[in-house]
């Protein structure tokens, strides 16, 4: 999957155009990329194409700590991030970019390859939502 269909997949799920969709998908990776090992980050990033990727690293610190978010301050800071009206909004987010991303890494169900991996550093609340995600329609 390329960056503009991965673009195209989240506007067309969250009802908005690719630019808001560009913004959503942002947010949605600095939170996620924070919250798993540099290591694991890295990963994730070689396996996004050119543009995502950019999105992804953007900000990211070497050798920075893992930040230790949970469901509802991940979501707050998405929330904060993109100045939605209500936590809803940003959970619905959230889970629109966390079901593309899923689908890029080649993942149906949001726990195979490197989707697990994913999956296997987020906290349990966290791993509701990853896994609400990849059940979401197309």
């Amino acid at each position: 999957m390329d960056e503009k269909t991965f673009l195209q997949q989240v506007g067309a799920r969250a009802r908005c155009d690719e630019q808001r969709a560009e913004a959503l998908t942002f947010a949605v990776f600095q939170e996620l990329r924070d919250r798993l090992t540099p290591k694991e980050a890295g990963h994730v990033a070689a396996q996004l194409p050119k543009g995502l990727r950019r999105l992804w690293q953007e900000q990211e610190q070497p050798n920075r700590v893992v930040r230790r978010t949970h469901e509802g301050e991940f979501v707050g800071r998405v929330r904060m991030h993109l100045n939605l009206p209500d936590d809803g909004e940003a959970r619905r987010a959230v889970r629109v970019v966390f079901a593309v991303l899923q689908r890029l890494l080649g993942s149906r169900h949001g726990v195979e390859g490197e989707a697990w991996d994913v999956f296997s550093q987020l906290p349990k609340d966290l791993k509701k939502l990853w896994l609400t995600a990849a059940d979401e329609e197309s």
